[in-house]
């Protein structure tokens, strides 16, 4: 299949891009870098030439672009109530920027609440222009063709190949610290959001050693028909069927797994749009699916020492 990667523009929480956020008047506003207090540094090298990372808010939750090098933040669970189990969580934001409050911190404390160690990827993204006037016209631009794309039922898309890799470091570091964080190694889940979940679908597709998850949670995917190996983990999709951009694909992205004799469940919600966020869309059928991602987790004894 055609990989399209520069079309894409993603997820930020309630909104796709800034950009658009901006057309529409909400509010986004540069921020200071928020302390970012037991990251550890994937080192997975850096983007050249890129400009200053950028912390900003849209509509008031924290965003960050011109992400360099990639690191992985802790967020663990009490002792009391830890389960051994664990997710790595990757954000979405078209792969030039990441929403780092509605769809990777706010999901972790969730996660942690429930006992599973929670690991916040920060991967490394396409350079965007420092200024941030500048930043919102290309924002835009990419928004425009990723939902002229979207219209035509879009086609398989692939992450840049340093996000990729950073996934991949990700969940070979939190194998490798297994013990010192109470995980079971066989027990490390993947959840992605839009840019995010693309990563964890070439995740599976690689099949590289030590990376794949056991359990793939893909929020508001691309939803393309994908290779599926036969070790590939049990998948839980959640979209909306007017999503913006993966709403016209179908759901070929779920099949590929039933075709191939793996696990998956689908919740397919009326209204959300793309991008609806940890808790959904207020006012929409989206608002609460996380409800079913604890069914699901339980399910498979996520929730359970």
């Amino acid at each position: 299949m055609k990989q399209i990667r520069l079309a894409l523009a993603l997820t930020l929480g309630a909104v796709i891009m800034p950009a658009a956020a901006v057309a529409q008047g909400i509010p986004v506003a540069p921020m200071e870098a928020p302390p970012q207090t037991g990251a550890i540094p994937l080192g997975t090298g850096a983007i050249p030439d890129m400009p200053a990372e950028s912390w900003f808010t849209l509509a008031g939750r924290s965003t960050v672009r011109n992400v360099s090098t990639a690191t992985l933040l802790p967020v663990l669970p009490d002792k009391a109530k830890a389960t051994g189990a664990a997710v790595v969580i990757a954000p979405g934001g078209g792969f030039i920027m990441e929403s780092m409050e509605a769809e990777a911190m706010k999901p972790a404390r969730w996660f942690a609440d429930h006992g599973i160690a929670a690991f916040v990827l920060k991967y490394r993204l396409d350079p965007t222009p420092a200024g941030m006037d500048a930043f919102r016209s290309a924002a835009l631009a990419r928004f425009a063709a990723a939902a002229a794309m979207g219209a035509k039922g879009g086609a398989d898309i692939a992450a840049p190949a340093a996000a990729l890799a950073d996934a991949q470091a990700a969940m070979r570091l939190v194998r490798a610290r297994a013990r010192q964080w109470n995980v079971d190694p066989g027990r490390v889940a993947y959840m992605g959001f839009s840019a995010g979940a693309i990563m964890g679908t070439d995740l599976v597709k690689a099949a590289a050693p030590g990376t794949m998850p056991d359990l793939f949670a893909a929020i508001y995917p691309n939803m393309a028909a994908t290779t599926v190996t036969e070790n590939a983990p049990p998948l839980f999709v959640a979209v909306a069927s007017d999503d913006e951009l993966f709403g016209k694909q179908g759901y070929a992205l779920p099949e590929s797994w039933r075709r191939a004799g793996r696990p998956v469940e689908l919740h397919v919600y009326e209204h959300g749009g793309h991008g609806f966020g940890f808790d959904g869309k207020p006012g929409t059928t989206s608002a609460g699916w996380n409800a079913a991602l604890l069914g699901w987790l339980r399910a498979h004894g996520w929730l359970t020492r």
